[in-house]
């Protein structure tokens, strides 16, 4: 009896359910040999069986049919060959050669071995091994138990290996039938993820749509998409359902340097216990793999680099919970090209999407353009008309008295102060929005431009009756910046503070020293904004829809230009406010360095 293909009661194979059904024809003819070598070579058993990843699965059994579907190492069979006398395309191991019952292999009980120097012994193995042409054991046809209790002599073996032959090209053809059948899987999934990925103009949607294609064509149970960031975007990252953990900081660093090198070298990583340590891959980093995997109840992944010509444009990460399926090289291969595809999609993605913010910021432009005509239109069409009726009135000699003359030169006045004032607004805001433009930037002391603010202001504040508060705290409160854009700054709050305050209210204003920041505090009890309204507040050309302030003059561009100033010197700016309240500006600048500290 065979030390493999045991018939009886055996330990040694097991018995999974099958994973693999061979075509009804080729599973009839692999019968016929099994009972061919039955018929015609006197012998009672014969059992093929064929390579399915690292073991050996029966198919045909002529002694006992119930163990088709059991499984043997296919090393184990390497090992028992490794002793055999070479019969040409039999192999011959005697019982006594090596452990034959390490595996769980024992005599069958009731048989007696004959003590005949030509006797057949129930632990002897007689197998013919089926190789590929390079070389590769493919299945194996093991024959037992001879008719006449005998060794086979030179004529049964020559029978024996003409249905030897027979057996390893049907063998083989079940291989390549297979293998084709697997490629052909394989490229209908690639078409599935081609169709998919080219329906998807967006890279969330590219990446959304792709995962159950790719989960079902390569029986994977999670899945984990990552592009790289390119100049003006940033990566984009797809991990679906419980997999949104936290990966290690130095694991996202390697895969994205694993990427670059799987994409040139045109290689996938197979990562697993199963799997010796990749090329390029530390035992460290391995093992973190291999223990995260564990912790997600997974067994092993395939990363794949995807990229479009010479750019690698990120990776994808199949992984499986089955630890007996393998990543075959023809789903290796199909991935690969999944990766050129999926890259190729990705580059589109991300052209359509800067090619669409391209787009919002041509309009948004345009749209900018569109309102800085109108605004300027009407700011300046208001005070022309004022003057040029003024000067019609003068011309035409209608104003003969005195006094109706310096009245019309004083509206004349003021109408071209506010024309200035527009002017100086929209120049100041083109300036302050170069941001290509360098900031001089110099220590400046917020105290001094409080109290010029506080100065010029001091008429208007003193005709409505307010009362303006300053408080500086520190004996000097000092920022970084540009003297005159910060005094623009300190000047527009405060006039804002005393014009929309109501006579006989109140006006605060401090400065505080920090340990590397300056603050800009001004309080008023004026109308307030509403919550709508600060939305807005700071966008170019705003008017507040409270009719209080629409009634007074303003061009909409003071906070946008405060804003603009306050963010290109590395701050920030907010806003607390209720309508009826009033309301509180806060400023954070940068100080420099050890100066308000002492």
């Amino acid at each position: 009896m065979s030390v493999i293909d045991v018939e009886t009661g055996g330990t040694g194979a097991t018995v999974p359910p099958a994973r693999w059904r061979a075509p009804d024809t080729l599973l009839e003819n692999l019968q016929l040999i099994g009972d061919g070598v039955v018929a015609m070579a006197g012998f009672a058993v014969a059992a093929i069986r064929i390579r399915r990843g690292d073991e050996l699965e029966l198919v045909v059994d002529t002694g006992l049919p119930e163990e088709i579907g059991s499984s043997i190492p296919v090393q184990l069979m390497l090992d028992e060959l490794a002793l055999a006398e070479d019969w040409g395309l039999l192999q011959f191991v005697p019982h006594g050669v090596g452990d034959t019952t390490s595996g769980g292999w024992v005599v069958p009980s009731g048989v007696v071995a004959s003590d005949e120097p030509d006797a057949w012994h129930p632990m002897d193995m007689l197998v013919a091994p089926l190789y590929d042409a390079q070389g590769v054991l493919r299945g194996t046809l093991a024959i037992d138990e001879p008719l006449d209790g005998r060794l086979p002599d030179l004529e049964r073996r020559r029978v024996l290996e003409k249905f030897a032959v027979l057996a390893a090209r049907a063998v083989l053809a079940s291989v390549e039938r297979e293998s084709l059948a697997e490629q052909v899987a394989m490229a209908d999934t690639v078409k599935a993820i081609v169709r998919t990925t080219s329906a998807q103009l967006s890279l969330s949607g590219l990446l959304q749509a792709s995962e159950q294609t790719l989960l079902d064509g390569f029986a994977a149970q999670r899945l984990w998409i990552k592009t790289v960031a390119d100049d003006d975007q940033s990566p984009s990252e797809y991990l679906p359902g419980d997999l949104s953990l936290a990966l290690p900081p130095d694991i996202v660093r390697f895969a994205e340097s694993s990427a670059a090198y799987c994409w040139r070298h045109q290689v996938v990583m197979k990562i697993g216990p199963q799997y010796p340590v990749p090329p390029k891959m530390d035992e460290h980093h391995f093992h973190q793999v291999v223990g995260l995997l564990r912790s997600i109840s997974m067994s092993s992944l395939v990363f794949v680099p995807l990229g479009a010509g010479p750019e690698c444009m990120g990776s994808l990460v199949l992984m499986r919970a089955d630890p007996s399926r393998e990543w075959t090289d023809v789903e290796c291969a199909a991935l690969l090209d999944i990766g050129h595809d999926l890259g190729r999609a990705a580059l589109n993605a991300r052209t359509f999407d800067r090619e669409h913010a391209l787009v919002a910021e041509l309009q948004a432009l345009d749209s900018y353009k569109s309102q800085l005509i109108a605004t300027v239109s009407h700011e300046l069409k208001s005070p022309l008309t004022t003057v040029a009726g003024h000067l019609e009135m003068l011309e035409s000699g209608t104003i003969t008295i005195e006094e109706e003359a310096r009245a019309s030169l004083a509206a004349i006045g003021r109408a071209s102060q506010r024309m200035t004032r527009v002017i100086e607004d929209l120049l100041l805001l083109r300036k302050v929005g170069e941001a290509h433009k360098p900031l001089r930037l110099d220590p400046v002391d917020l105290g001094e431009l409080v109290r010029d603010a506080v100065a010029l202001t001091a008429l208007a504040a003193a005709e409505k009756g307010l009362k303006v508060q300053v408080e500086l705290r520190g004996p000097r409160v000092v920022a970084l910046g540009e003297p005159e854009e910060l005094d623009k700054v300190v000047h527009n709050l405060v006039s804002n503070a005393v014009k929309y305050s109501p006579a006989g209210g109140w006006v605060q204003i401090s400065a505080e020293a920090g340990e590397s920041r300056a603050v800009l505090t001004v309080r008023d009890e004026g109308i307030g904004i509403s919550p709508e309204d600060q939305e807005h507040l700071f966008t170019e050309f705003f008017r507040s829809t409270n009719p209080v302030a629409v009634a007074l003059p303003g061009t909409g561009l003071g906070l946008a230009i405060v804003r603009r100033i306050v963010e290109r010197h590395g701050g920030w700016i907010d806003v607390e406010s209720a309508p009826g309240v009033g309301s509180t500006f806060r400023v954070s600048l940068p100080a420099p360095a050890d100066v308000n500290a002492s």
